[in-house]
């Protein structure tokens, strides 16, 4: 890592600071070399986790300090269920500081790829008018349907816990759509009325 002094590079800056005398020679008083090789350990150590408090600060690269940013940030979200994985943790703190939100299609679209369908998509309805509706148009409906879609998953990302990347208690091959249906109506405008449609698998 740039910047970082282990051990070795401390002790020989420390030996070079001594005072000048037969009492600070090292070869005069070998028990010298014991203290610095001690401090300079000490001095390596604080070095390496001065650079990790550095890497904590940015949600980038957080990893120890996931529960202070969650404190801060009003998570864990409760979309993740009870016991969220650490990774999944992880990465809502990043989204959470980067999220801007939005009403537009690209931006739900978006929270279904980043939940892991890859193939989403949204279907819009459209209300009846003269001059912009005719006979045989699908989606044909009332003045409400201009306030409803549909999201159509499409087919879901193997995200399931997996024999070797998992831990005792997980359950093998579970892949839940909950946290999408979840997000999805939290982020919905008030007066909208939304679907999921995840189809039907092969």
């Amino acid at each position: 890592m740039v910047g970082l002094r282990d051990a070795t590079q401390y002790q020989t800056q420390l030996r070079t600071l001594l005072p000048a005398g037969p009492a600070w020679d090292p070869e005069l008083v070998p028990e010298l070399e014991k203290i610095l090789l001690g401090v300079s350990q000490e001095l390596a150590r604080i070095d390496v986790r001065a650079f990790d408090l550095i890497n904590e600060m940015d949600p980038l690269g957080v990893n120890e300090l996931v529960p202070e940013w969650e404190r801060v940030m009003g998570l864990p979200d409760p979309c993740m269920g009870d016991s969220p994985a650490f990774e999944d943790r992880r990465l809502a703190v990043r989204q959470r500081l980067v999220a801007v939100g939005g009403q537009s299609r690209a931006y739900f679209i978006d929270i279904a790829i980043r939940q892991g369908y890859p193939s989403a998509g949204i279907t819009e309805r459209r209300a009846p008018r003269f001059g912009r509706s005719r006979f045989g148009a699908a989606h044909f409906g009332t003045w409400a349907a201009q306030f409803m879609w549909t999201l159509n998953s499409g087919p879901r990302r193997r995200l399931g816990r997996r024999f070797g990347a998992s831990f005792w208690g997980e359950r093998f091959g579970a892949n839940p759509s909950g946290a999408l249906e979840c997000v999805i109506r939290r982020s919905s405008p008030g007066h909208t009325l939304e679907f999921i449609d995840y189809g039907v698998d092969d």
